[in-house]
């Protein structure tokens, strides 16, 4: 099913139907339409949508050269005004009305259901004044991980120290980077269905034990910011880089995943929570 979810976000420009991605699940159409609504708890038709939907919301803030026809089509709409009726229904306001929307309000009440801040997200990150950003190129990597799904903030934080890191203090691998995925962005996702990979860089013969899973991370060009601080603050920064950055940056978002990557010298301060990586977003030229 996670693979399921990945093809997905790297073929919304496609016309996505049951058998397709039924055989990538290895499941007969049947059996995967009811497996699909009981894991997610949507059926695969409000899924798509939901995820095209939400994918379109982020293009449009981050890709302000991009005509709303050339993003509607990017996430699998055969038209504008079809792509402008499913966005207005979802959003409560055109495609141009969000795109013009201020920033600082991009986070704001969608439909009076949740608010960002109940993520624990904290806007006074230094990053929305000042984004320091460079061009990197990553190679791929091999990852084990395992998967948090809900509300992003204190609770992913207990996540990590209260799960992922004991697994991994099992796994004898040494000194490896670590590494986070955050495949929703919590401004568009309600907080109940935001995804999230901790994992860890393992070799070729590494096998998946105690629960945990293995992808592979495509390489490439990056867009990467180095953050200092705490899980209450790292929302924001991903908002500089996302929100401030890319959309002058003459640059895209392309489909892979975003990363935070933790070298093997990342700190982490027990006392006052503080800690440091380097986030980084997939670009390609628009």
């Amino acid at each position: 099913m996670h693979r399921v979810q990945a093809y997905i976000d790297q073929h919304l420009e496609a016309p996505l139907d049951l058998q397709a991605l039924a055989a990538v699940a290895h499941f007969s159409p049947y059996h995967f339409h009811r497996l699909f609504l009981a894991w997610t708890g949507q059926t695969l038709g409000d899924y798509l949508a939901r995820r095209r939907l939400e994918k379109a919301a982020q293009r449009l803030r981050g890709q302000p050269d991009s005509t709303v026809l050339g993003i509607a089509l990017s996430v699998g709409y055969g038209s504008a005004e079809a792509f402008a009726r499913a966005f207005k229904a979802r959003f409560g306001q055109s495609p141009t009305q969000w795109r013009n929307l201020d920033q600082a309000d991009s986070n704001l009440d969608q439909g009076g259901a949740w608010q960002a801040g109940e993520h624990g997200f904290s806007a006074n990150f230094e990053a929305r004044d000042r984004v320091n950003v460079r061009l990197i190129d990553r190679p791929p990597v091999r990852m084990g991980y395992l998967r948090y799904q809900g509300a992003y903030g204190p609770a992913l934080s207990r996540f990590w120290a209260e799960t992922f890191d004991p697994w991994l203090a099992m796994q004898n691998l040494g000194a490896v980077s670590r590494l986070g995925i955050g495949h929703d962005d919590p401004s568009l996702t309600l907080p109940e269905q935001c995804r999230y990979d901790a994992g860890v860089a393992v070799p070729a013969d590494w096998v998946p034990n105690g629960g945990a899973l293995v992808t592979e991370l495509p390489g490439g060009r990056y867009a990467a910011l180095d953050f200092e601080g705490t899980g209450a603050e790292i929302g924001a920064a991903w908002a500089a880089l996302m929100g401030r950055w890319l959309p002058s940056s003459g640059l895209q978002l392309d489909a892979r995943p975003c990363i935070e990557h933790y070298g093997p010298g990342s700190r982490f301060d027990l006392k006052t929570g503080v800690f440091d990586c380097e986030l980084c977003i997939p670009v390609a030229p628009l």
